[in-house]
C-alpha cells in the first residue's frame, strides 16, 4: 500500500486552493442557512419606544409612594394604538405588554396589584421607578453591529436581522455541485432493472450532504461506461457552472474505469487519486479550469463517507465558513483489532449513559457495500493508521453523524 496519501494530507491539498466565492444580495425569507458575507448594522434602535413589560397600568411611581393609592384613568395604550396624552401626577393609563409608555409615565405596575372602577384605579402595591418597562434601545441601537461576517444565518440571526430592518442580507454565493453516477450498472430507482444491475443510491444522500453543508446539488444523472457519455456528462456540468463535480465510481485504473481518461482528455489536472482511508481508498482529486473535481468510490458507504470527510469542508471554505467536525471521545463498546495503513472510519452506533459517557460500539460488519449499517450508525470510529488492538472501555475518537 506504499504510495497512499494520508487522509490529513488529502484533505489540506482539497482546501489549499478553496478560496471564499462572491457575494450576492439574498431575500431574508430565503437566506436560512447562508453564510453572511458583511457585518450587519442595525438600521434603527429596538425597542424603539419605551414599551411596556407587562399587562397593567403606566403612571408615576411618586404617586403610589403610599397605597392604597386612587389615581384618575385617563386612557389606554396597546401594542399598535399609543396613547397620544400625557400622564400627569394622580393619572393612569391602562397599558399592555409591548405598548408605548405614555409621556409622563416612568413605571407600570402589574394590572394583579390594581383594582379598577369606572374611571378610577386603586393601586395597592408599591413600585419602584422604571419598573416593568423596557427602555428605548434596550437591544440595541441604530448603527450596531449585530451580526459578524462568517456567520451561519440560523432562526435567532434571521429574526434578529429582520428586527433591525433588513428585508435583504448580503450573503456568499452557494458552491454548485454536480453529482455525476458513472456504471452500465445502474439504474435510477423505480425503473427496470435487468438482473446484472443495481439500484443508484449514492446521488440522493450525496446530494442532501451538499445542502446541509450550504452548497447547491446539481444531478447530473447516470452516464454509461462510455467516454461519449462522460464527455456529454461533462459538458453538462460545465453549462451548469459548477464549482465542484462530484463523480462517484469509474476513478480507478481497471478496463471500465473510463473516469480519469475521460477527464484528463479535456485537460483536468490530477493532484492525487489514492489515500490512506478505509473505506474509500480509490478517492481522486483534481482541477479542470476553474472547477474543482472530486471523484469518489463507488461504493455507497464510501462515498458517503468521503464526502463527510472531504466533501463538507471544501463546501465550508467556499463559502468561508469554518470546518469543525463534531469530534467527541467516547469509551468502545467492544474489543477492536489492529488496524493496517489505512486510517479507518468505523461504523458504530453511540450512546450516552446516565453519567454523560458515550460508548460507542462498532458494528460487527464494515463492508463498504452495506448502507443499512450506515443508516443504522450514528457515528464512525476513527482509527488511525497501524492502530494497536484495543479492548473495550478504552477511550476512541468518533466523528458524530448525527
Amino acid at each position: 500500500m506504499s504510495g497512499l496519501l494520508p487522509v490529513d494530507e488529502a484533505l489540506r491539498r482539497i482546501l489549499a486552493g478553496a478560496s471564499k466565492l462572491e457575494t450576492e444580495a439574498a431575500f431574508l425569507g430565503e437566506a436560512g442557512g447562508r453564510v453572511l458575507a458583511a457585518d450587519l448594522h442595525a438600521k434603527r434602535q429596538q425597542p424603539p419606544f419605551a414599551a411596556s413589560a407587562m399587562d397593567g397600568y403606566a403612571l408615576r411611581a411618586a404617586d403610589v409612594a403610599n397605597v392604597p393609592a386612587t389615581l384618575k384613568l385617563i386612557g389606554q395604550s396597546a401594542a399598535g394604538h399609543a396613547f397620544l396624552g400625557v400622564v400627569s401626577a394622580g393619572e393612569t393609563v391602562r397599558i399592555f405588554t409591548g405598548a408605548p409608555v405614555p409621556k409622563g409615565a416612568d413605571s407600570v405596575v402589574i394590572q394583579e396589584n390594581a383594582v379598577a372602577r369606572d374611571q378610577t384605579v386603586e393601586i395597592v402595591e408599591t413600585i419602584a421607578l422604571g419598573r416593568n418597562i423596557r427602555k428605548a434601545g434596550l437591544d440595541f441601537s441604530q448603527g450596531d453591529v449585530l451580526l459578524q461576517a462568517g456567520r451561519v444565518l440560523d432562526p435567532a440571526a434571521l429574526s434578529l436581522a429582520a428586527s433591525a430592518d433588513h428585508p435583504t442580507v448580503q450573503v456568499v454565493r452557494r458552491p454548485r455541485v454536480a453529482i455525476l453516477a458513472t456504471g452500465d450498472e445502474l439504474v435510477s430507482p423505480g425503473e427496470p432493472c435487468r438482473p446484472d444491475q443495481i439500484i443508484a443510491s449514492n446521488s440522493f444522500g450525496l446530494a442532501e450532504i451538499v445542502r446541509q453543508a450550504g452548497g447547491v446539488a446539481i444531478d447530473l444523472g447516470i452516464a454509461e461506461d462510455r467516454m461519449e457519455a462522460l464527455d456529454k456528462a461533462l459538458d453538462r456540468a460545465i453549462a451548469a457552472k459548477a464549482d465542484i463535480l462530484v463523480t462517484l465510481g469509474g476513478a480507478s485504473v481497471g478496463d471500465h474505469d473510463l473516469v480519469q481518461p475521460a477527464l484528463a482528455a479535456r485537460g483536468m489536472e490530477l493532484d492525487f487519486w489514492k489515500i490512506a482511508l478505509r473505506p474509500g481508498k480509490p478517492l481522486m482529486f483534481g482541477h479542470l479550469d476553474r472547477m474543482k473535481i472530486l471523484g469518489l468510490p463507488g461504493n455507497p458507504v464510501s462515498s458517503l463517507i468521503c464526502a463527510h470527510v472531504f466533501l463538507t469542508p471544501l463546501i465550508h471554505a467556499l463559502t468561508g465558513r469554518s470546518h469543525e467536525p463534531n469530534l467527541r471521545v467516547a469509551k468502545l463498546g467492544s474489543d477492536m483489532a489492529m488496524n493496517d495503513q489505512r486510517q479507518d472510519y468505523v461504523r458504530a452506533r453511540v450512546v450516552i449513559g446516565a453519567d454523560g459517557q458515550l460508548t460507542a460500539t462498532p458494528f460487527a460488519l464494515q463492508d463498504s457495500s452495506m448502507l443499512k449499517f450506515l443508516a443504522d450508525a450514528n457515528g464512525l470510529i476513527i482509527r488511525q493508521p497501524h492502530a494497536s488492538a484495543v479492548k473495550a472501555g478504552t477511550d476512541c475518537t468518533v466523528l458524530m453523524l448525527r
